[in-house]
Parts: C-alpha cells; sequence; structure tokens
C-alpha cells in the first residue's frame, strides 16, 4: 500500500512539473518560445528515463512501427486540414488564433523547427504523456478511463497559452496519439507519428 501511495505522489508530481513547465513556455513572454518548450520537453523526458525506464514503453523499433507511423501522422494531417477548414468558416476569429500559433514559430527557422520537432520535442512528449503517464493510468485505471484522463490532462496543460484553437488542437492531437498507444501497445509508431506531424504542421507544411 505504501508503495502504491508512493508510486501515486511521484505520478501526480510529475504532472504538476509538466503544468509548470508548459505554463513557463506559453505564458511567459520572456525567451524564445521553441527553445523553451524544448528544453522543457527534455526536462520532463529525461526525468521519466532516469527514474522510470521500464514504466516508459521504450522497446527496440520495428519496420512496422515506421509505416504505422508514417500513416498514422498523414491521417492526422488530413484531419487538422478539415478542422482549420471547418473552424475558420464557423469562427471567423479563429483564423487570428491559428495565427497566433505560427507566430512562434517564425521566432526561428522552419528548418530548426522541423529538427526540434523531430528530434526533441516529439520523442520527448510521447514518452512522458504516453508512454510514461498514460502506461501508468491504464494499468491503474483501466485502458480506455486511462486514455481519457491523459487525454485530458494534455489537454489541460496548453490553457496557459490562452488560445483556445491550441488547447483543442493539442486535446485532439493528444486524444490521437493516446489511441495510437491504446491500440497498439507500443511506443514507437506514437513517437514517429507525433514527430513527423508536428515537423510537417509547425515547419514544413504549415496549415495557414
Amino acid at each position: 500500500m505504501k508503495h502504491t501511495r508512493t508510486g501515486l505522489t511521484e505520478l501526480v508530481g510529475t504532472v504538476v512539473l509538466a503544468g509548470g513547465l508548459w505554463f513557463f513556455s506559453f505564458a511567459v513572454p520572456w525567451g524564445n518560445f521553441w527553445l523553451k518548450i524544448s528544453v522543457s520537453v527534455t526536462i520532463l523526458a529525461g526525468l521519466t528515463v532516469g527514474r522510470r525506464w521500464k514504466e516508459t514503453h521504450l522497446t527496440w523499433p520495428a519496420w512496422q512501427d515506421l509505416g504505422l507511423g508514417l500513416l498514422c501522422a498523414g491521417c492526422l494531417y488530413l484531419i487538422f486540414q478539415v478542422g482549420h477548414a471547418v473552424s475558420t468558416l464557423l469562427f471567423p476569429g479563429a483564423m487570428d488564433q491559428v495565427g497566433q500559433v505560427y507566430t512562434r514559430s517564425h521566432e526561428v527557422p522552419d528548418w530548426a523547427v522541423a529538427c526540434l520537432a523531430l528530434f526533441v520535442t516529439g520523442p520527448g512528449e510521447e514518452i512522458y504523456w504516453r508512454g510514461y503517464l498514460q502506461g501508468r493510468l491504464m494499468t491503474r485505471f483501466g485502458k480506455t478511463r486511462g486514455w481519457l484522463t491523459a487525454t485530458i490532462l494534455y489537454g489541460t496543460v496548453h490553457i496557459g497559452s490562452f488560445n483556445p484553437m491550441l488547447v483543442v488542437g493539442a486535446t485532439v492531437a493528444g486524444a490521437f496519439w493516446g489511441g495510437m498507444f491504446m491500440r497498439y501497445g507500443r511506443l514507437w509508431p506514437v513517437i514517429l507519428c507525433h514527430s513527423l506531424w508536428s515537423a510537417a504542421v509547425f515547419g514544413l507544411f504549415p496549415l495557414v
């Protein structure tokens, strides 16, 4: 029982830490956003791997992980293309909020954004949010409730951006990546999907 309480306390502590890091990255005007979020993700993933390596679900990648990651990244990109078109049609103000997201990306060159998404933020976020947090929550509460709780938490930490469209987008993407992890039980396809999608949306093929 004591071990269980300690594990739960540690889990909650990482969520609080994540919330603080995301608030620092999105809400604090000082500094370069992409550098701040990269450092924040590195801290969170580093602590997770250092203390709970066996619970991150990081196994050796397989060839099928590459194909699945590519396919899912393409599907998610199409979902956001449709969502962007619909939201801007129904809510004219949504275009300004989307533009605010890309204003942050202009702080560094597109190729640098793509590299950070591919090699830092994409892998790092999945190691913590899906591999560790959702994995622990699914073990504790069951697959569906664990997925739902992790998705809500992932969307919630983006509230500090004060951008409703970003919060909605993060929640949708988090639900998609969490659903992949719940369905396939492997982290590498999710890492590839997140990394490739982020590199495309924020660096190479923006939605605006």
